[in-house]
């Protein structure tokens, strides 16, 4: 199967040949066909499936052959800034020969830029993309013209309801019409996306690809360390590894800059991405992150849907997430497109019950890579008397679910289902 296969208009396919897309990937090549006709569609699919341009292409498609075009043909919602501008961005460039027009609608911005989000919305712009915060603010100062939209599309949605968002996104799918086409994607299909899908779509067609699993080309690895091991065995990490694009994820964004400081005293071409930075410094950093002008980025989990960068090798969780969706979203950074890449996850005895979930839901284990000598004794190792720490439960009886005659456990993958 082609591209040419879904009889797109001419120029949207020659946007698609100038970007050098030949073959839609599998989500492409079952939500596509669903989308043009006229269905609404609950997708699930991981990020780095092309799940973007599985909406984004019908969608455009339909806008293209529209002979009256409302104010604003579509609007799709997404969680993050970082993913409404990576969505504006693709657009641009599918949208190249077709005349369509978008704009990114989101916080932390200047007095300008909300001018601006204010005036394409009263004036009419094919495709709004947009924040929900930010999206209800422009609602409520009135004159935003949203009656007559003919698609929408919620991007993350999982992501939307963990951060809260449920109530805004009501708020503002009330002030569409209701003949519209609604389209949710969700990198996870729990209960409560279930839910939330049976409020906004009419018999949605499903398609279900390859959710909640670490794309194959991902090498995984653990070590076993202390917090004050961290930062040593993180550069031993990065001086020992041919690595050239690398991604740190640490929980706070008070240890990012710390971590951006310490990697910086060290000669490294690292900046830290964190909610401080004005939006001007957050794009200037991931542009210069694409371009190569730096090679490592500090980041909370905020990058990890939020940054669409191909040809990243290195993927380091320097603190376990709590999550195991979030352990997913954060290594598939790497190995995007079919290419191989690597993630090492730093554990100490506090978070290692977080990691064992992780190898849970995956249905696997990670491999354990020993520390290097110099750096002494690991949390997995009898403690020495004269080493205080916090985290050192050696002494407790627990149960080790992951150890069998010694050796540790291997989980057997599951497969998860596909729609075809």
């Amino acid at each position: 199967m082609t591209f040419t296969d879904f009889a797109f208009d001419d120029q949207l396919l020659d946007g698609l040949n100038s970007m050098g897309f030949k073959t839609p990937t599998p989500i492409q090549a079952q939500a596509i066909p669903i989308i043009q006709s006229a269905h609404d569609l609950i997708a699930c699919a991981q990020t780095g499936t092309g799940k973007t341009a599985s909406y984004l292409l019908p969608v455009m498609d339909g806008i293209c052959r529209s002979e009256e075009r409302p104010p604003i043909s579509a609007l799709i919602l997404a969680p993050t800034r970082e993913l409404a501008l990576q969505i504006d961005q693709q657009i641009e460039g599918l949208a190249y020969f077709t005349g369509l027009t978008s704009i990114a609608i989101y916080g932390g911005g200047n007095g300008i830029d909300y001018e601006q989000q204010r005036r394409s919305l009263r004036e009419g712009v094919d495709i709004v993309i947009a924040t929900p915060g930010r999206l209800i603010a422009h609602l409520n100062s009135g004159g935003v013209l949203v009656d007559q939209i003919k698609y929408l599309v919620l991007d993350e949605a999982d992501r939307m309801l963990d951060m809260g968002f449920q109530d805004d996104l009501l708020h503002i799918v009330r002030k569409l019409p209701q003949e519209r086409q609604t389209l949710m994607f969700s990198a996870t299909m729990p209960a409560k996306i279930r839910r939330f899908a049976e409020k906004l779509l009419k018999n949605p067609q499903q398609v279900n690809i390859a959710t909640s699993q670490p794309a194959e080309g991902i090498k995984q690895q653990a070590y076993r360390a202390f917090d004050d091991q961290k930062n040593k065995l993180l550069l031993n990490i990065l001086k020992e590894g041919d690595f050239n694009s690398i991604i740190i994820f640490a929980s706070t964004k008070e240890k990012v800059k710390h971590l951006g400081t310490d990697l910086r005293k060290l000669g490294l071409k690292v900046k830290a991405f964190h909610s401080d930075l004005k939006q001007e410094e957050r794009q200037e950093i991931l542009l210069d992150f694409k371009n190569r002008n730096i090679s490592v980025l500090v980041g909370t989990d905020v990058l990890s849907r939020g940054i669409d960068v191909d040809g990243i090798d290195l993927v380091v969780n320097f603190d376990v997430p709590g999550d195991p969706e979030d352990y997913i979203h954060r290594i598939g950074r790497t190995a995007r497109a079919k290419n191989t890449g690597t993630a090492i996850t730093l554990v100490n005895n506090k978070d290692f019950r977080k990691f064992q979930a992780i190898e849970e839901f995956m249905g696997r284990a990670v491999d354990i890579i020993p520390l290097p000598e110099f750096l002494g004794k690991s949390p997995s190792d009898p403690l020495p008397s004269d080493r205080k720490t916090g985290h050192n439960n050696n002494n407790r009886k627990k149960k080790k679910p992951f150890k069998k005659n010694g050796q540790r456990k291997h989980f057997s993958k599951k497969k998860p289902d596909a729609v075809g």
